[in-house]
């Protein structure tokens, strides 16, 4: 991929976001962190902009959710991007803007990030009491565009969440499921991960007192894939053969050929 003049400075960014480090120390945490590429984030975003984003959602009606129940998950996803609330439409588009996909670029070292609008995969969740996500990868292209899939941003709504209540993403290393990260669901947590063949995670079971589900939206970032070239069949602009072209007339050739200064002055004795 061709990559972008670095961003040093992002104010757009800086003005919505709370409590940020520089993007050299945030990407220097990224990389190193185990068990795969991640960064964790505690109150990145508005407050008072997730509350209503919480609320949109909990408000959603039945036929605006897709039922997932199998043996290895049991949630309710977010069935279209086009039913979105104002709260969580402000929210996405934000995610999606130019100035957020630099900064995740300059955390992540991966350019020309593309934003999913249609978000397949990906908005609210909904995990409901006694339901998991068992360990998993996941899927590394949306088929219906066929982008790569290279980025995961899940910001958690869940106010006063005790470890306790279950429900904790959970990071694993590799091969081994005892070497793990797990990271509890709270309110205004945000966690950004990479999405590749090493990032095996899932969401252990939600024991919430009183049938109370884990809530939180979440974005996937793409790329385009491998830089093209031409013995991929990829070309510029190509024009027609001359036979699609106007024939010139007497005027244009004349004006092609002859130099400026006698041309107008041609041009101005004839109009005369």
């Amino acid at each position: 991929m061709i990559k972008e003049d670095s961003i040093t400075e992002l104010p757009t960014i800086l003005d919505q976001l709370s409590g940020l480090e520089s993007t050299a120390t945030l990407a220097s945490r990224y990389q190193s962190n185990h068990p795969f590429p991640h960064l964790l984030f505690e109150n990145l975003f508005n407050t008072a902009l997730l509350e209503s984003v919480l609320n949109e959602g909990l408000a959603r009606s039945k036929s605006e959710w897709i039922y997932h129940n199998t043996q290895n998950i049991a949630k309710l996803g977010q069935k279209s991007a086009a039913t979105l609330g104002e709260a969580a439409y402000q929210l996405v588009s934000f995610l999606h803007s130019a100035p957020f996909l630099y900064f995740l670029s300059e955390i992540t070292g991966i350019w020309n990030l593309l934003p999913d609008p249609y978000m397949h995969g990906a908005g609210y969740s909904i995990i409901p009491s006694g339901a998991k996500f068992d360990a998993h990868l996941d899927a590394n292209a949306d088929t219906t565009t066929g982008l790569t899939r290279r980025l995961a941003l899940l910001i958690y709504l869940n106010h006063d969440w005790s470890p306790d209540y279950g429900g904790q993403l959970e990071l694993f290393g590799g091969g081994d499921i005892s070497v793990n990260v797990k990271i509890t669901p709270t309110f205004n947590t945000s966690v950004l991960m990479e999405i590749s063949d090493r990032a095996l995670h899932g969401i252990t079971p939600v024991v919430a007192p009183s049938g109370r589900s884990r809530v939180s939206i979440m974005a996937y970032y793409n790329t385009a894939g491998p830089i093209l070239s031409k013995e991929m069949g990829v070309h510029g602009s190509l024009y027609a053969p001359a036979c699609y072209r106007q024939k010139p007339t007497l005027h244009q050739l004349i004006r092609r050929w002859l130099p400026p200064v006698l041309f107008d002055y041609i041009h101005e004795r004839n109009h005369k």
